[in-house]
């Protein structure tokens, strides 16, 4: 009614975490299909409340009315304003949105947190001969069978430089905490497998013949990228658009980065590109396959498996 956006509020139960929506101006509570049945019930009296004045009616009402427009204010004020801390800039400046709005966690992120781990140590132990490490483990579409297809597991692990790993580890730890805790960790690791192997294939059908090794995560963090701005659209990200601090929801960043990664398919394609972008279009595919098939009934999945 007011149109003002509706944050999500975590439901904690013992099994699994609800995020209801709700709008703090209207008192209005929105349930997505199931989420109401799903809900724990309590038998609650409402409590009478004491009878008021006119007077004190009209009062209420007009200090509440002057409440709405200050926060109304202030919100229309925070998507023109710049970061709320000046280091943000530096990460924005190379293109890495800064999360708003952290949506609390039901449960430790140990799929996340270990991975990042595994993807840290492998990585590092390869910089000692990394030309060696690529061209033995990493993915090459016209030999994507080599150790019985191993390639396609090992490549996920390794990177090609500082900056390549930092970056995925930003994308990962940021978006696949929330992801992790409301897939549970089975499906998490469902989700990252099949987006990793469909963003390899996507990557061999770009160019079948070559003889270019393929390494790094990013195909299967696009499915976890895809997958949390589709399922918490209302979370927001500050970004550097055009050289000015831009806060948005995170449908809108993700459409921004789909853009691009169509234009840096075409590069790739083209052989103007060394970055697989076919591949994040391939996880991110992915992402919104499972997002999708789970959007009716992710409120049934455990958040721990």
């Amino acid at each position: 009614m007011c149109r003002r956006r509706m944050p999500e509020v975590p439901i904690l139960s013992s099994e699994k975490t609800e995020y209801i929506d709700v709008c703090t101006r209207c008192r209005i509570i929105w349930f997505d299909p199931q989420e109401f049945e799903c809900l724990h019930k309590v038998d609650t009296q409402k409590p009478q409340e004491p009878l008021l004045s006119i007077e004190a009616r009209q009062a209420l009402a007009l200090a509440r009315l002057e409440l709405l427009k200050k926060e109304q204010e202030q919100n229309d004020q925070m998507s023109r304003t710049g970061p709320d801390h000046w280091w943000q800039v530096i990460p924005a400046l190379f293109g890495i949105p800064i999360e708003y709005n952290y949506t609390p966690l039901k449960h430790k992120p140990i799929v996340t947190w270990s991975l990042a781990a595994v993807i840290t140590l492998v990585t590092i132990i390869a910089f000692r001969d990394l030309k060696d490490a690529v061209v033995n483990f990493g993915m090459i579409p016209a030999q994507f069978t080599r150790y019985f297809g191993f390639t396609l597991i090992s490549a996920f692990f390794l990177h090609g430089g500082l900056f390549h790993l930092i970056g995925n580890l930003y994308f990962l730890l940021v978006f696949g905490d929330n992801t992790e805790d409301v897939l549970g960790k089975r499906n998490y690791l469902l989700l990252i497998a099949i987006a990793a192997i469909v963003g390899d294939i996507a990557h061999i059908f770009g160019d079948p013949s070559s003889m270019v090794p393929c390494i790094g995560a990013s195909g299967g963090i696009s499915g976890i990228l895809a997958y949390y701005c589709l399922r918490f659209r209302k979370a927001r990200v500050g970004m550097i658009l055009f050289f000015r601090w831009v806060r948005m929801p995170v449908v809108f960043m993700l459409a921004i980065w789909i853009i691009f990664q169509i234009f840096g398919a075409y590069l790739q394609v083209t052989g103007l590109s060394n970055v697989s972008a076919l591949a994040h279009l391939g996880g991110a595919s992915v992402g919104i396959i499972f997002w999708w098939k789970t959007r009716a009934s992710f409120s049934k999945t455990a958040a721990a498996n």
